[in-house]
């Protein structure tokens, strides 16, 4: 069982389906603008879905237990940032200056909401905790993920603009808090048809990596990263997986949660989202640059799924375990 879940999912599949039609048939010219207006629509419709769908009292709700939640944003907007620049002399030389600059951006993320959630609930942890803080990261993260790339790149000797933070308000924020004064009129139905919430989320995602890679293509991004950058980046990536899964775990039980609160300040704190990194990537950096700067957040995001798999599995085993022995 464990084995099939490092095979990868669907969407996965296609994401590299996107890439490589990308590479090969890359969209110029006025095939290029009319795709760039498909995808700031997509992406305002995408969020302001999801302020539609986003319950003000799921935000509010278990704001309690603020030690976790407390924990789980530390790992999310402290941890991580700390160890892209910490650990820039190892990371660094591995990859091309573009792809660390996607790494320090990866870094910067909120943290994923759906397979947090699902992995903590496949866990059997704290899955309203869970709800409460990956729900708030990623509202915070609109906000604060602008703010922290301008700190990371000005350590890094890059420059961001004002520009960039305003951009995201008027792309990304302002659909989404839309989305939410229109919930009171449609978030029943937004709730009835998740399902059109996630064609818009992979529809949106894939548009945006067709045409980052289109224009990065274009301009030599397969010329610029070698063979031996590609597999530093994958090296670079399981380093990070690694050491925010041990250092996560490590926190929550010297800080003495329980073993379900551990469960997800483990799937909650480890993660960064894919459905909000490419749309602010977009936003974020240069059209010619985009495609090398996510690189690093769809790498991570598959190894991430397959490890946090694994791992989930194996703490519903322990649980059930206990509760077998518990049982005699």
């Amino acid at each position: 069982m464990a084995r099939s879940r490092f095979i990868p999912d669907n969407f996965t599949l296609l994401l590299t389906a996107v890439v490589i039609a990308a590479s090969v048939l890359p969209c110029s010219g006025s095939a290029a603008v009319a795709f760039n207006w498909i995808t700031n629509i997509a992406i305002g419709l995408l969020f302001f879905m999801h302020g539609a769908k986003l319950s003000r009292e799921a935000i509010v709700a278990g704001i309690t237990h603020w030690r976790l939640h407390l924990l789980v944003f530390a790992a999310t907007f402290v941890m991580f940032p700390v160890l892209g620049l910490a650990l820039r002399p190892l990371l660094e030389p591995l990859v091309t200056p573009d792809l660390y600059i996607g790494i320090l951006f990866l870094c910067a993320l909120p943290a994923t909401v759906q397979s947090a959630i699902a992995f903590t609930s496949m866990a059997r942890g704290n899955v309203p905790a869970a709800v409460c803080s990956a729900s708030a990261s990623s509202l915070i993260g609109i906000f604060l993920t602008p703010a922290l790339v301008g700190l990371l790149l000005a350590q890094h000797g890059a420059e961001s603009s004002l520009d960039a933070v305003r951009a995201i308000v008027l792309q990304l924020l302002a659909p989404f808090i839309a989305g939410q004064i229109a919930r009171q009129w449609i978030g029943g139905w937004v709730e009835r048809n998740k399902a059109v919430l996630g064609t818009i989320d992979r529809g949106s995602i894939l548009l945006v990596v067709y045409t980052a890679f289109s224009e990065a293509v274009i301009q030599g991004l397969w010329q610029q990263i070698p063979l031996t950058a590609l597999v530093g980046l994958v090296v670079v990536c399981a380093v990070l997986l690694a050491l925010a899964l041990f250092t996560t775990t490590f926190a929550a039980r010297r800080l003495g949660f329980s073993k379900e609160d551990e469960i997800t300040i483990v799937f909650c704190g480890s993660k960064k989202s894919l459905a909000s990194g490419i749309p602010m990537a977009r936003v974020l950096f240069a059209s010619g640059t985009v495609g090398a700067v996510v690189l690093p957040l769809m790498l991570f995001h598959q190894m991430q799924l397959m490890v946090c798999a694994v791992l989930a599995q194996r703490y519903a085993a322990r649980a059930k375990a206990a509760e077998l022995a518990a049982a005699k």
